[in-house]
């Protein structure tokens, strides 16, 4: 019978570090209060409260399962090697090391939690693809790239409310307004944002000439008590309404109902197209505004604290954050990280996700070096 001594002490610490950052003792804490609150028959007086607090114990119990779950299983596992080891039975061994092999996933992928330290990154995210320098090739290069989150989220489980599209004049589209739901969203979205390079053979170039061109997404967290809280004069703003269009006939509506709203004093502009009625476009497009104010007031204490502190940070904002080369080579790199992939196609299709855990795991670093 091989030796599982020095594998099982390692995942028994993965399991141990896991109940420091899941927050166990706190989690066991919260939930019988939480289980108290969720079962007053006033609850639902106030839905927001009530979404918020059933929301907070389904995310309490699932962490708990999780890492109920895990402890059982290397119960198990070290169960099964003593018996294996006492009746000297071999052909328990292929048992054995499926056991830990799936112990270990599953730890792999709950490890990625330790990397989520911001405030918000447990939350929703509201995302804009706009098309960028290169004409035709950057709005097509936009619409790949909203494609391409979509997937993303689509294979997280993640719902996505999609609520802009304008296309562009002969491919592609100019701008994309999304949200994210979904635990984590933001957290996992949030170094996405920046500037995207792409460089190909134009699809749009006759000559079949090498083009580059750029796309820039920007994301922000939609936290709907922040969102509620946000202030919005009416004075400050410019509504107006056009009627919403899209490539293919998709997000088309025939009245003039989409909103476009501008808040005059920062220049922010919101739009919302795919909601039944101009009311609901409205409130749509005011929520991403109230989202988008929030993030900058945030954008501006950090600011503030960070003049107070004397620090010099790195300005990364609108910088290229990430390059696409499909001719002459097959590759996917990120330049703040260094992470990279040959499979240009798998990213095309939604598999990003090892590009945003390299960002977190180089955010990691670069503040502990600080």
């Amino acid at each position: 019978m091989k030796d599982f001594s020095e594998r099982l002490s390692a995942l028994r610490e993965r399991v141990s570090a896991a109940e420091g950052y899941l927050k166990v003792d706190e989690l066991r804490a919260r939930r019988p209060q939480l289980e108290t609150e969720a079962s007053r028959p006033d609850l639902w007086d106030d839905p927001e409260r009530a979404k918020a607090v059933t929301g907070e114990l389904a995310a309490v119990i699932d962490d708990l399962d999780l890492h109920d779950g895990l402890v059982g299983q290397l119960e198990d596992a070290e169960t099964l090697v003593e018996l294996a080891r006492d009746e000297g039975d071999d052909s328990l061994e292929p048992e054995v090391e499926a056991g830990l092999a799936a112990l270990s996933a599953q730890l792999d992928e709950l490890e990625l939690r330790a990397l989520f330290t911001g405030e918000h990154d447990e939350g929703d995210a509201v995302v804009e693809v706009h098309s960028g320098a290169g004409g035709t090739d950057s709005q097509d290069w936009a619409e790949m790239l909203l494609r391409m989150y979509l997937r993303w989220a689509e294979r997280r489980g993640f719902s996505v409310e999609l609520d802009e599209v304008s296309p562009g004049q002969e491919a592609g589209i100019t701008t994309a307004t999304f949200i994210v739901k979904g635990r984590h969203a933001y957290g996992l979205l949030e170094g996405e944002r920046g500037v995207h390079r792409i460089i190909r053979i134009s699809p749009f170039d006759s000559q079949a000439r090498r083009h580059t061109a750029f796309a820039s997404v920007m994301v922000v967290p939609f936290v709907e008590e922040e969102v509620g809280a946000v202030e919005i004069d009416e004075k400050d703003l410019r509504i107006d309404t056009y009627r919403s269009s899209g490539a293919g006939g998709q997000h088309v509506n025939v009245t003039d109902s989409a909103v476009r709203v501008t808040h005059l004093p920062t220049g922010i502009v919101t739009s919302c197209q795919n909601e039944r009625s101009q009311r609901q476009n409205k409130e749509r497009a005011l929520s991403i505004l109230a989202a988008k104010l929030a993030d900058l007031a945030r954008q501006e204490r950090l600011a503030e604290m960070a003049a107070i502190a004397g620090e010099t940070r790195k300005v990364e904002w609108g910088s290229q954050i990430r390059s696409y080369f499909v001719h002459p080579e097959q590759r996917v790199k990120d330049h703040r990280t260094n992470h990279e992939t040959g499979n240009v196609e798998g990213v095309f299709d939604g598999d990003v996700e090892p590009f945003m855990e390299a960002y977190l795991r180089w955010r990691r670093a670069d503040a502990a070096s600080s």
